[in-house]
Formats: C-alpha cells, structure tokens, sequence
C-alpha cells in the first residue's frame, strides 16, 4: 500500500539500509494523534483497531470495543476539523491569509513544528515558497527550488505523498532553506497541491513532534488538506489576476480620459484661430479661393465637434455633467434643430417632417436646453446618416401626463436586433470598422443616452433592417417628475 512513499530516488536496493532510507507507509503501525479529545497536546497512541488475538473474555471484548470506539472518534474529530478548516478557506478570498491558514491548520493537525508552501511559478517553472510558518521572509521568497533533486519537485513530477524520516541525508533535500531560516529539518512529509488534474505546488510539514514519527493518519490528514487548499489557493489567485486586471483596465480608462481632456483644451485654441481666419479670409475673396476657404471651414467645424462630443462623453463618463435649467420650448427647439438639417436633408434628397400633440401648445419644459439640443441632434444626425436618398425622417413630440415623448423615425437602413444593446455603447459601430461607408466615431447615441440619463429620463431602439429605425425617448417635464 503506497509503497512508493518509501522509495529512494533512482538508488539501487542495497543503499536503502542506509540511516537515510524512507520508511515505507505499510511499518507505520499505531498511528499517533495530536490531540485528544480536550484540545491538549498531550500525545496518544491508538491501539491497533484489529486485534492480535481472539479475546478470552467478555472483559477483553469490552476494552477491545472501547479502543475500537475512542479511535473513531478521534477520527472523526479529526474530519470535523477539516471540514471547518475548508470552511473558512472558502470564505478567504486574499491570497496571503489564505496561505497562512492553510499552515496553522496543517501543523496543527499534524502536530509538526513547522510547514510551507511552495507554489510553481508560471514563468521560470521552478517552486518558490508562498508561505512558511513565522511567515515567508523575503530572503525565503527569493529562493527557487528546481523540479530536479529536490523533495518538493519529486512531489510535483510524481504526483504523490512523500514521506522522508531523515531529511539530511536524502540528497533530495535543498540545504539552502534552513541555511536562509536559521532552521533545522529533520523529517519531512511532502503532498502535492492539485487542481482538476494538474499539480500546482507542494505542501509541506516538518519535524514530527511525537517520537513516533509521521504516521498513516498525517498522510490521510495532509492528503485531505492539500487537496481543500489547492482549490481555494487557486481562486484566491485567479481572483487577484482578475482584480489586477480590473485596475489595470482603470488606469487605462483615467490614462484615456486625460489624454481626452488635454487635447480637447489644447486644439480648442489653435482651432479657433483657424476658423476666425478662414471665416475673414472667405468674407474677403472670391472665386476658386472661397471655394477652398469654404472647405476648409466646413472641416474644421466638424473637427470643432468632434472634440466637442469627446469633452460631452468624458463629463458624462466622469459624472461632472452639470444641469443649467430653464424653462424653454421643446416645440420650438424641434423646429430650429430640423432647420439647421435642411441643408443636408436637401442635399440628400430627403424628407423631414414633424408633429406635435397637442398642437396648439409650446411643450414647455424645465431642463437644460443647450443638453436637450444636443439629444435631438444627434439623434436627427445619425437619422440623416443613415437613411438612403429620397428617405424619410419624422419628429414626433406628444405630452403624455408630465412626460414628454419624443420619437426619430426614419426609413434608413435599420439595425439588427442583436446590436440594440450595444450601439449606445461608446465609439461603437454596427458595421466593421475597416470596411463601413458611414463617417462619425461612434458618439453620438451614446452622448445623447447620457443627456437623457442625466435628466433622469429613457431612450432605446426600435429597428427593423432594410425599413428603418424609431428612436424613443422619454423626458420629465419637470425635475419632480419620475420617469419609470
């Protein structure tokens, strides 16, 4: 039974007798625990549960069945403990603590002097020490030990227990650790730590403290254990690269909104300029040169916008958008953003129209006008966009209660119900990016999701590919009113 934990490493027979030998698991006989049943360290030996002889009288059989009944239970405590150890390992989720449970509960039980734990490490695919009883001190953190002639890394390329009496004179063992911890090892027993089929360290208890030595029971407790901490140790990890990830991902996103924020404010200045210039030289001259002074005024407005949209999306981002309420025309704003269209919707051929209900109302509402303009731009923009020539946009507004309704309906190419959820996503694009015909960085819906958002109000999407799309949003009239 498990004969190999007795094993000398590519040694021929006749060395075995030597003071080095490892004991086999099958001469472990009375197997010592570390406690008994009032929690003292006062060691016991259990008898043998089979015995040697038939008993001679109905005494024998009574003591034989109370030695049968005392080891039991002590196995059992012994399994309860281990169930409450795997309890609070599965509620640890930090690596460090972890580890350090894991140690105590093993030299506890074991009662052993000391443990560790070594984990492989991914990149140099050597053992390095996690943690050690009286904590891993740096000096011990740095030492790696090679999967070659060394105890733990026979462990992890076996994949079983091993259990060495006289550690000093195993070649096995790497004399470098107790050189660095100051620390004497005498005997060792060794377990892999496994995880769905793969070993990803070892643990490790030293110095039995009975005379006996280690016995069956540390192999079964140290067995059990290894196996409850592997798990844990490797969500603990996974966890920590998930988290890591996560802040990674933070710095990135605080990188990408500085970098927003100092460009916009840097190219606001010199695009000033530009257009103040282009604007004057235009008014000025004739001919061919208005034509390309009027080309390169249209570009930098829509490079003006651009940086304005990406200063919109990072207040909205940050939470820094700040509400200039007024009570104003939600009619009368429809009508001068369609009127500033009309140019593009001519150009492409297309119809605009728009309904108000009740018609003989402004539809006053108290928000922050300059916000809800840029709402309705967008969403008419993108309309425009990408409806084909000779398309249809419609703007609809109804007061409904205190709530206003405001729907964008065209006739456009439409949008598969697959990418409803993700096309007020920022810089998002339903088609591919290498590939797609329509202009725009993907901004627009999403600034105007955070516009009403901000109001405390709804938008979302309704589409059918190749007859169009009808955007719909809901408003409060007011800031009191709630929009459910």
């Amino acid at each position: 039974m498990l004969k190999y934990l007795g094993d000398q490493p590519d040694q021929p027979d006749q060395e075995k007798g030597t003071a080095s030998r490892l004991e086999e698991i099958d001469d472990l006989a009375s197997p010592t625990l570390s406690e008994d049943h009032h929690g003292s360290n006062r060691e016991k030996t259990l008898p043998n549960l089979e015995p040697a002889m038939e008993p001679e009288n109905e005494r024998d059989l009574t003591i034989l069945l109370e030695q049968k009944i005392e080891g039991l239970e002590k196995r059992i405590g012994y399994l309860e403990r281990i169930v409450k150890v795997s309890q609070i390992l599965n509620s640890t989720l930090s690596v460090e603590p972890l580890l350090q449970i894991i140690i105590q509960a093993a030299t506890e039980l074991t009662n052993t002097e000391a443990c560790s734990i070594m984990l492989i490490d991914k990149h140099t695919g050597e053992l390095r020490f996690a943690e050690a009883t009286g904590g891993a001190t740096e000096a011990l953190k740095k030492v790696s030990v090679p999967l070659d002639n060394s105890i733990g890394g026979w462990v992890v390329r076996k994949d079983r227990p091993l259990l060495i009496r006289d550690a000093k004179n195993d070649p096995r063992w790497h004399r470098g650790v107790d050189e660095t911890t100051d620390f004497e090892t005498r005997s060792i027993l060794g377990v892999p730590l496994k995880v769905r089929d793969q070993v990803i360290g070892v643990l490790e208890v030293v110095n039995k403290k009975s005379e006996d030595g280690f016995n069956q029971d540390d192999i079964q407790i140290a067995t059990t254990l290894s196996a409850q901490a592997a798990i844990a140790i490797e969500n603990a990890r996974l966890l920590d690269e998930l988290q890591q990830a996560y802040r990674e991902l933070s710095q990135l996103d605080q990188i990408k909104g500085d970098f927003v924020s100092i460009a916009s404010h840097e190219l606001r200045t010199p695009l000033a300029v530009i257009l103040g210039y282009a604007t004057f030289l235009r008014d000025n001259v004739t001919g061919q040169a208005s034509e390309q002074l009027e080309i390169v005024l249209s570009s930098a407005i829509r490079l003006r916008s651009l940086i304005d949209d990406m200063v919109n999306l990072r207040h909205i981002q940050t939470n820094e958008v700040q509400l200039e309420r007024s009570m104003f025309s939600l009619r009368q704003l429809v009508l001068d953003v369609t009127q500033e269209f009309s140019e593009l919707v001519l150009g492409k051929r297309q119809i605009i129209t728009t309904k108000f209900v009740p018609n003989d109302s402004p539809l006053n509402i108290e928000a922050d006008r300059q916000k809800i303009y840029l709402v309705l731009a967008n969403l008419i923009s993108n309309s425009i966009k990408f409806t084909p020539e000779g398309g249809r946009i419609h703007v609809n507004v109804e007061l409904k209660g205190f709530k206003y309704w405001l729907n964008v309906i065209d006739t456009g190419i439409g949008i598969p119900k697959s990418e409803y959820a993700h096309i007020f996503n920022q810089f998002y694009q339903v088609e591919p990016s290498l590939t797609r015909k329509y202009q725009g960085m993907g901004l627009g819906l999403s600034i105007a999701k955070g516009m009403v958002e901000v109001h405390k109000g709804r938008i979302w999407v309704e589409s059918v590919v190749g007859k169009g799309s009808n955007f719909s949003v809901v408003l409060p009239s007011a800031p009191d009113v709630e929009v459910l």
